[in-house]
């Protein structure tokens, strides 16, 4: 069997971000990945009933995804409403999403609370970005998920993942 891949709604067209827009990903590599049933799509804020539009959320100044799973952060919205049990909720259902359907690979939207996985941003709602991952990311990491971001970058390099995977095979 072929390895899978978690991949975030919004990069495959869906308006499921928080402002009701998509991040669709163009790629040949995507469209290879679609047609091969690789991919396995979810949005952990909606699986989580978060609505949509809904008020932007960041993580606590300085703080990540790893430092919310320990209970050291928390991940608010721009309201200063505290929706990190609904990330946290959202982050466990991607895991369980991710393990049902076997994926060893997530390619998730960078920047987000949830699904970044190189920055994150800074929790003061100002656009500074910092070093970090969200918490779907911190949780999937933890249970041996390898995840990726939606660069170019991040896609040769799950290609080549995937390569090695296939051949381990």
């Amino acid at each position: 069997m072929r390895a899978r891949i978690l991949i975030s709604s919004c990069l495959l067209g869906a308006p499921v971000r928080y402002n009701g827009s998509a991040k669709m990903l163009v790629h040949g590599a995507i469209d290879r990945w679609q047609k091969e049933g690789r991919l396995v799509s979810v949005c952990p804020e909606i699986s989580a009933g978060l609505p949509i539009p809904r008020p932007p959320a960041e993580i606590e100044r300085g703080y990540d995804g790893a430092d919310v799973l320990v209970g050291n952060a928390r991940i608010v919205e721009n309201t200063g409403r505290d929706v990190t049990d609904a990330f946290l909720s959202g982050a466990q259902i991607a895991l369980d999403i991710a393990l049902s359907h076997r994926c060893q690979f997530a390619l998730l939207t960078d920047g987000s609370p949830s699904c970044g996985s190189s920055f994150i941003y800074d929790g003061q709602f100002n656009g500074t970005r910092h070093n970090g991952v969200g918490a779907t990311v911190a949780l999937l990491q933890r249970n041996g998920i390898a995840v990726f971001t939606n660069t170019k970058q991040g896609i040769e390099q799950l290609e080549q993942a995937l390569m090695q995977a296939d051949l381990a095979v």
